[in-house]
Formats: C-alpha cells, structure tokens, sequence
C-alpha cells in the first residue's frame, strides 16, 4: 500500500533530513497517520464494533478466534493470509499473524473503504508536511 522509507521522505521533499532524523521522524509521521485513520475509522461505528476491533487490536486470542470462525472459518486457505505469512515470515497459525489477519478482515467487512481514508490521510499529511517543509529542516 505505502511504505514510509528514503523514498517517501524524498517524495516529500525532506531527503536532506539528516541521517540520525530520520527514523524518529518516520516514526512519528506513522504515529500521527494512525492516530488520524483511528478517528475517521471510527465515525459511524457503534460501541460494540469499536470494542470488538479492539479487542482484535489487543490480540486477545478469544475474539480473534470466535471472529474469524464467525466471518472467516477458511482463513487458514485465504490468499491475504498467505501473503501476510510470506511478508511477516511468520506460520499461518501464529497468534500475532492470525490477530493481524483478523483485523484486516474486519476492517474489510466493517469500514471496506479503510483503504481509501488511510490513503486520503496519508494525502493528507503529505501536504502539511510540505508546507511546513522549511521548518522541519531548519531553513528560514
């Protein structure tokens, strides 16, 4: 989807940035992006999915379970599992691997257009960034 690395520190204008800024300020950018995709991704949905998402966050391997035999019983066969596994370099029945498929899941289910708020955010973002381009590096 996106990667926040050299090349999008480029794209934005701040390759200059030097070398011992730029993993903090990485860091910080993907703070502020989840931070900024949390809240929109939250508008219009109700308190239990907002605990049950949650809970899928948190890992807490009782809803992961019960959500993915409700909404995903053949997870182990999904191609997107496969992919996250080849990525992740992780097995398809590790917990971590089977609470971030969950989630990915239930974001498809429940907001099918999270990808499109992450990429507007990320716009979004990219923008102020750029206008505030000159402070960052320090340049009057």
């Amino acid at each position: 989807m996106f990667q926040l690395d050299d090349q999008f520190l480029s794209d934005i204008g701040l390759a200059e940035l030097p070398e011992d800024q730029k993993k903090p300020f990485l860091q910080h950018i993907y703070e502020q992006l989840e931070y900024k995709v949390g809240i929109r991704l939250s508008e219009g949905l109700s308190e239990d999915q907002l605990t049950e998402f949650e809970s899928i966050i948190d890992r807490k391997e009782e809803v992961v379970s019960a959500w993915i035999a409700q909404h995903a019983p053949d997870y182990q066969n999904d191609e997107l599992l496969q992919r996250m596994s080849q990525q992740a370099k992780l097995a398809v029945d590790d917990p971590a691997l089977k609470a971030e498929y969950a989630a990915t899941k239930w974001l498809e289910v429940n907001r099918p257009d999270y990808k499109d708020v992450v990429a507007a955010t990320l716009n979004e973002l990219k923008q102020e960034i750029v206008q505030s381009r000159d402070a960052i590096l320090g340049n009057s």
